[in-house]
């Protein structure tokens, strides 16, 4: 959906206003252009872009890290070294305090890996396009400046904490081709973005679930780019919501039509696949997976609740969150 992606910001931005107005989320302060920007948790079971720009981070730190956007037992080592190292309580888990620390402020003509950082945030959650290159060249300048102008942050081409607090708030964009089809059953054209967490890993369940021959996993609404309730949905508006159709035994999910669980064409062994496939690639950070099918509630693996005949509903958490529905 890149075109409508492009087409319609304007819209979103509208959207995110009145949503944010009516629910009462607070006001942007001028630390942080959009209402309620915080540093996203990250810790052990996490993956994505966040997970990414924090080994890059890291990196930069000198801690030796590999670049893959999972937060497995050698990140947790390295996160809980540099957590003793600058006097932050050593528990392996990636907050407000240990990003402020690994943050630092960037400029043109800058190099290494915290500029790798900055760029794969930009090319996934403002589709910058840059290469990873880890110099701040022209081209990344251009980028920051356009994602300060888009945030309502004073253009300098300067990335301090404010610019690094809200570009690691701000949500992803799917790569469809990791094995995902886009499906807007509510007509929500813009609803594919989540949190950089939520969107690594159903890209990697994705990923995973491909490889099983049964089709591409059908992605109903997430949320909007800047999070904020959307049509038809009681939630979907932390970024940590995302909806996925069940799989058909023509494996034709993606062009067949949406099914229940009830329908002739349901492939229950491979929507079992699928929601295993999702929670193992998020370890403890899968709240539940909402859908109606009673073998899979009875096998503990789905939860049963009104109107998800049709839909898993998967409800990503993370370890430490302002809304208590969202931690794990």
């Amino acid at each position: 959906m890149q075109t409508d992606r492009r087409g319609t910001r304007l819209v979103a931005r509208i959207l995110l206003v009145l949503t944010v107005a009516l629910a009462g989320l607070g006001p942007a302060t001028g630390a942080y252009a959009f209402g309620g920007a915080f540093y996203p948790t990250q810790r052990i079971g996490n993956r994505g872009v966040d997970v990414l720009a924090i080994q890059y981070l890291l990196q930069e730190h000198g801690h030796d890290t590999p670049a893959d956007g999972i937060f497995a037992a050698p990140l947790d080592i390295a996160v809980r070294a540099f957590q003793s190292a600058h006097n932050l309580a050593a528990d392996g888990i990636v907050g407000p305090k240990t990003w402020g620390a690994l943050v630092v402020t960037l400029t043109s003509g800058a190099s290494g890996p915290a500029v790798r950082a900055l760029q794969v945030q930009l090319n996934k959650k403002r589709d910058a396009r840059l290469s990873v290159n880890g110099s701040f060249d022209a081209a990344t300048r251009a980028a920051v400046v356009s994602f300060q102008s888009h945030a309502g942050i004073g253009p300098d081409g300067i990335v301090g904490p404010t610019t690094w607090t809200n570009l690691a708030w701000h949500y992803a964009y799917p790569d469809l081709s990791s094995g995902l089809c886009d499906q807007d059953p509510d007509g929500n054209g813009l609803a594919n973005w989540a949190t950089g967490a939520a969107i690594g890993q159903l890209e990697a369940a994705a990923t995973a679930f491909a490889a099983t021959g049964r089709g591409p996993v059908p992605l109903g609404d997430a949320g909007f780019e800047h999070g904020g309730g959307i049509p038809g949905h009681s939630s979907h508006d932390v970024g940590l919501d995302i909806d996925v159709w069940p799989i058909r035994t023509d494996a034709a999910q993606c062009t067949a039509g949406r099914i229940t669980w009830q329908s002739a064409t349901y492939d229950r062994a491979a929507t079992r696949q699928l929601v295993n496939a999702i929670r193992a690639a998020a370890p403890g950070h899968v709240s539940f997976i909402l859908f109606n099918d009673p073998t899979l509630i009875a096998e503990g693996l789905t939860s049963q609740y009104a109107n998800h005949d049709n839909h898993l509903h998967v409800r990503y958490c993370e370890r430490v969150h302002p809304s208590s529905l969202y931690t794990c």
